[in-house]
Parts: structure tokens; C-alpha cells; sequence
């Protein structure tokens, strides 16, 4: 069985092919700048070079034609023809009510567009996604994978704002989350690592990226998270704010005569660690060069976002009442030792101990890592996260009849012994060049061991 999966933007689409029957990726890749002069497709299959085109692209249909083009190529396709496609998923922000995966029809879309205010700046981008997919592809089942989906578990006094209640029961005003189908993986691989039922584990997940969250998952459901209507609230990122007085925005329009849109690109885009470092970078990297060298707004920067998720993980500590584990995961996540140490940094006492040596080894994002210290009573991991495995479980659930919502369902990451066959493959190269790599990463299999040690 053979998935597409898309992810559109307001003037990009990403996607990927997935082969379920022999459980591994075939290729992934993204068309950027649609509907702007430039457009261009860059695909990545495994073992071979990235194969980049330049191609007009006025609107998304153009794009997914691209896409489809481009896999079914025969030079540099994974696919003989769009025929062996069996279905086509839907990354999806805000899926406002909905708990789970759906198969689209048209009352789905109706509902995603009645709630695109909620997310502007995503939901009218997939809505125009999935329309293209579905003239392009009429004969095969479209899936809406919804990001908030996981987060439907929240108790009320999670998800509600202190705001009248008629915009709650009029207007869907509260808090949903995102990162949903990241979280699930993750919390759901610590339980494998720790040798115990989801259930049975309460892990607080921190997906640090451009985007970042901080989630609280007790006996494996989502009890709270850190972003809330939108995903502006919550930690400092890379572009967003973050939690901050609301009264600012008042004040600040007022002063500077500026319109609501206007404000909100500033929250949005122009906030965050951008406007930390001074207007001048959004990437962990920049940011992580700069403090090196001395930038004090850059040392400011990283000590202000390590400052935002300590406090999260403070406060989800107490909303838990008992804490297993704690995981780290997406780019920043998985890939900054000096941003997972600032955060730990001072928690000792709550018997949160990293180990120094494992932190600085686990700078992958192809194997699962433990980070913390022997003597540490909660254990802290690094996990790659998949998000891919999640939409695509859920669409051949979906198509055989036996789907339901996560905490009814079996995923086949949650057995022991699933590996991921590519990032095994490819955290040995990365071994081969980087030994020390090995001494943090756990869950290795006797034969991969012996293929590290070769």
C-alpha cells in the first residue's frame, strides 16, 4: 500500500511517499514559493542525490502536479504510476473538534474552512491542498491527519480560557494545541524505552523547532500543553512571542497607530528569537554561532527560550503530580545539547539529573538517546520524532476499518521491537564518522550493534 502524504502551505507543499507494506519511507521533498516567480521542487530519495527543478507553479494544483510528475518520474520517481496509490493525507494545523483522523468528504472541508480563522495563516493553505489533491486524484481516499487531534483529551480546566462564555459556545474560543502527532510518537516511544504500558507512564514532551511546544501526557493522554487557540501561545520560538500581557498589544497599537493584521505579523513573525537577537535571527544555529562568539543578545536569546520551557516543565510537574520521563525532540530538540542543558540546568533537586557526557554524544536526530545521569529519577530521553508513521497508521486504519481515537489504538511503534530501518541505516554512517555518537543512543538491536562495531 502506497501513501502520499502532503503537507501545504500558503505557498509551499511537502510531501512524502510511504511504502506500508515494506514499512519505510520512498522519498520526500517540497515545492516552494507557489504562486511566486522562482517556484522549484526539491526531492530527496535514500542513496541518492537530491534532485532539485525549477518549475512555474501559479497556484497548488500546479504544485501536487509537480509532486506527482516528480515521483512518478523515470529517472528520479519511486513509483511506476499515480494508480498505485491507494490513498492521500492531509497534514492538518487546526483541526478545531475533531479527535481523530477523518476520511475527507465535504462536510469535512466546510468544517475546516468554517474554522479558518482560527488558524489563518495554515487552514486556507490545506484547504487549497486538499482541493487540488482531489481534482487530481478523485479516485483514491483523501485523509485529514488533524495536529490537534492528540489534545482532545485535555480536561476542561486545561483547555478553557477565563474569558465570556458565549465565545467558547459561540466561537470555539479555547485552547487546542498542536504538535499533536509528534507527541504521540514520542511519549509513546518512552514507554517502549522504559519498559512500561502507555498507561502507565507521565512524560512531558518538549517539541522544540521553529515551532515549540512544551506537553504534559498523563497515563499516556494529553493533560495540558503549552500552545493554546493558536500555536503563538506558549514557549519563546523562533518568529512567535510566546506567552506575554495582552495589554502590550493594546498599548502598542495605540502608540504606533497600528492596525490588528499589522500586530498580529508581529507576534507571529517578527517576534520570538528574531526579536530577541535584535531583528536578525530566527535560527537556532545563527543564535548558537552568535552567543559563541560573544553576542550578548544572542546569550540573552537562548537564556530567555531554556527560561520559558523550565517554567513549563515546573508547572507540569506539579499539574502531574508524578513524572517518569521527559522527552526532547524536533530540530532543536534533538539536535542542541547546550539547549537541553539550559533547560535542565538547576532541577536536580526534583531528581532530574543529565548526564553530561550522554547529552553531548546525542547530537543525532537518527537514534533514541538517554541523557540522563544513573542516578536521575526521572529519566530524560532524546527522541527523533515521527510524525509521518502517526498520519499513515491512521490511513490504513482508516481504509480497513479499524481506526479509532488514540487512546483506543494500537500503534506499531509501541511494540519493542519496531525499528526504523532508514534512520538505522543511517545513524550507522553517522556512527562511522562519529563514534562517540554511540554512547548515548539505547534500543540498539545485538545486529546493529555488531554492523557498528564492523
Amino acid at each position: 500500500m502506497i501513501i502520499l502524504f502532503l503537507n501545504c502551505g500558503s505557498s509551499s507543499a511537502k510531501y512524502s511517499v510511504y511504502d506500508w507494506d515494506q514499512k519505510k519511507s520512498l522519498c520526500a521533498g517540497a515545492v516552494e514559493r507557489i504562486g511566486i516567480e522562482g517556484s522549484r521542487i526539491t526531492h530527496d530519495r535514500n542513496g541518492f542525490p537530491t534532485y532539485e527543478l525549477q518549475h512555474n507553479c501559479k497556484d497548488h494544483k500546479d504544485a501536487i502536479n509537480l509532486i506527482i510528475n516528480t515521483i512518478t518520474d523515470k529517472e528520479h520517481g519511486v513509483i511506476e504510476n499515480i494508480q498505485v496509490i491507494s490513498a492521500v493525507g492531509h497534514r492538518i494545523v487546526h483541526g478545531g473538534k475533531f479527535a481523530k483522523s477523518v476520511i475527507v468528504d465535504d462536510s469535512v472541508v466546510e468544517e475546516l474552512r468554517n474554522i479558518s480563522d482560527l488558524a489563518p495563516l495554515h487552514n486556507p493553505a490545506h484547504i487549497m491542498g486538499i482541493e487540488a489533491a482531489r481534482a487530481l486524484l478523485p479516485q483514491v481516499t483523501h485523509v485529514c491527519v488533524m495536529d490537534t487531534a492528540f489534545h482532545q483529551t485535555m480536561p476542561a480546566s486545561s483547555y478553557m480560557y477565563a474569558l465570556p462564555r458565549k465565545w467558547y459556545t459561540d466561537y470555539q474560543i479555547r485552547r487546542y494545541g498542536f504538535h499533536g502527532s509528534s507527541v504521540l510518537y514520542t511519549s509513546r516511544r518512552a514507554a517502549v524505552l522504559m519498559n512500561k504500558e502507555v498507561d502507565e507512564v507521565n512524560t512531558i514532551v518538549c517539541h522544540i523547532g521553529a515551532g515549540a511546544s512544551v506537553t504534559a501526557v498523563k497515563n499516556g493522554q494529553c493533560f495540558d500543553t503549552s500552545m493554546g487557540l493558536t500555536p503563538l501561545e506558549g514557549l519563546v520560538m523562533g518568529t512567535r512571542s510566546g506567552d506575554m500581557d495582552p495589554s502590550i498589544c493594546f498599548h502598542m497599537m495605540k502608540k504606533l497607530n497600528m492596525a490588528p493584521e499589522d500586530m498580529y505579523t508581529i507576534l507571529n513573525k517578527k517576534s520570538g528569537m528574531y526579536a530577541l537577537t535584535g531583528d536578525r535571527y530566527s535560527d537556532q544555529r545563527d543564535v548558537e554561532k552568535g552567543a559563541s562568539e560573544g553576542d550578548e543578545l544572542c546569550k540573552l536569546a537562548i537564556a530567555v527560550e531554556c527560561y520559558r520551557v523550565k517554567k513549563y516543565i515546573g508547572a507540569y510537574m506539579a499539574a502531574l503530580g508524578r513524572l517518569d520521563s521527559i522527552v526532547f525532540t524536533a530540530g532543536v530538540g534533538e539536535r542542541a545539547p547546550h539547549i537541553r542543558a539550559g533547560i535542565l540546568k538547576g532541577l536536580e533537586n526534583f531528581g532530574i539529573v543529565m548526564d553530561e557526557e550522554r547529552n553531548r554524544c546525542a547530537a543525532t536526530n537518527k537514534a533514541e538517546c538517554l541523557i540522563s545521569a544513573p542516578e536521575s529519577k526521572v529519566k530524560i530521553f532524546v527522541i527523533p520524532t515521527d510524525e509521518e508513521i502517526v498520519g499513515v497508521q491512521d490511513i490504513v486504519a482508516l481504509l480497513a476499518g479499524t481506526y479509532d481515537v488514540y487512546t483506543k489504538f494500537h500503534y506499531i511503534f509501541q511494540d519493542k521491537e519496531y525499528r526504523n530501518k532508514l534512520r538505522d541505516d543511517a545513524f550507522i554512517e553517522d556512527v562511522k564518522k562519529k563514534p562517540f555518537l554511540l554512547k548515548a543512543a539505547i534500543n540498539l538491536p545485538d545486529a546493529l550493534k555488531q554492523e557498528v562495531k564492523d
